[in-house]
């Protein structure tokens, strides 16, 4: 059938709301060797359509086209698992930082009794909580996670409310110390108070914009090796720290295994903060459509980095559910892990993808069904 021909009788048959059933659209199924996309809506004028943006004509391609969008990720993407709970609330601590190191620790612990009476069941901290934000810093106050005790009294905090209140943490960061070498780390503690996960920020923050902001944590951090997913009370969680949030493969294989949602700890700065956390956020999330929360340090105008703050949570639509100002507060919002699957099916983009054009590897993965 001629192209004309073909985009004529579809602008006939446009008046009904049968239209993907109609002889026109069997017709083209049956002439057409190529997928034929028609977007009346946009381009022919129609209206009072199944409200869809394209109409696909040929089966085959789709099916040829879920078939590629396994292949665009390597191994396939896992199917999303059902968490414990399906609704609950999270507590984001955006917190104010001093350079008293014990104060910084109680202060912490008394913002998540107070997101756990406030009904929280899942606490985000903020990046580099019990210590200033400086390369100055970082050695100093850095501590020996996987000694605990009195060699990690911030994790030791933190291992004792998870217990006692029964509630899922994530810890923002701490500076640890590991042989001659410092790390960006962020421990997730179970409701029994063990310690789930530590993941060490993998994209170091290195930047110098003339004039306006200059920071290299490479001059005393080390950079960590693997992304961290982990199964908790609440779901499976990634994390990432900070700086981890600009790259969008590591949230990308966070969403091919299973995450429900992704908790950054940030520190983001006030040249970047204005321009980039909200849309970073919002892009991570909607790029994913899974959960995504960042909890931020309260601004101190008289430190020698000044946060941003502005603590959020992020829906799978890409959506601001809650936020906040620079100052000190808990901000207290749901999640409903039942809208991922709903905006999914909604945007059903992750079985829209060409394998055949494009791939992401999840080299960790790859390595452990080999082995």
């Amino acid at each position: 059938m001629p192209q004309q021909q073909a985009i004529a009788q579809a602008q006939a048959a446009s008046n009904s709301n049968f239209f993907r059933h109609s002889s026109v659209a069997l017709q083209l199924r049956q002439q057409s060797g190529n997928q034929i996309i028609l977007n009346p809506k946009r381009h022919y004028g129609c209206r009072n359509l199944y409200p869809l943006d394209n109409i696909s004509i040929s089966r085959a391609s789709m099916a040829m086209a879920a078939a590629d969008s396994n292949k665009a990720r390597v191994p396939p993407p896992l199917p999303l698992p059902v968490p414990p709970l399906m609704k609950f609330k999270i507590g984001l601590c955006q917190l104010s930082v001093t350079v008293d190191k014990e104060r910084n620790i109680a202060h912490a612990r008394k913002a998540i009794e107070e997101a756990a009476q406030r009904g929280a069941r899942l606490v985000l901290l903020p990046e580099i909580w019990n210590s200033p934000y400086s390369n100055d810093s970082f050695p100093v106050y850095a501590e020996d996670i996987d000694a605990g005790g009195d060699a990690s009294p911030s994790t030791a905090m933190l291992s004792e409310v998870s217990r006692s209140l029964q509630m899922t943490i994530v810890g923002g960061s701490i500076p640890e110390r590991c042989g001659d070498r410092f790390y960006n780390t962020c421990c997730v503690f179970g409701t029994d108070g063990k310690l789930k996960a530590k993941h060490r920020k993998l994209h170091l923050f290195d930047i110098d914009i003339p004039g306006q902001m200059t920071f290299r944590e490479s001059m005393t951090l080390t950079a960590g090796e693997s992304p961290t997913i982990v199964d908790t009370d609440v779901g499976l969680i990634g994390i990432g720290i900070c700086y981890d949030i600009r790259f969008q493969e590591l949230a990308a294989i966070y969403a091919a295994t299973g995450a429900h949602l992704i908790c950054y700890p940030g520190a983001f700065n006030m040249t970047t903060g204005p321009l980039h956390w909200e849309l970073l956020q919002r892009a991570r999330a909607a790029d994913n459509q899974l959960y995504v929360a960042t909890c931020s340090p309260a601004r101190n105008t008289d430190s020698v980095y000044v946060a941003w703050g502005h603590s959020t949570l992020v829906g799978p639509f890409g959506e601001v559910l809650a936020t906040t100002e620079h100052e000190e507060t808990i901000l207290i919002a749901e999640i409903d892990y039942t809208l991922i699957e709903q905006r999914r099916l909604y945007l059903p983009f992750a079985k829209q993808r060409r394998g055949d054009l494009y791939q992401l590897v999840d080299v960790q993965r790859v390595k452990s069904e080999i082995n």
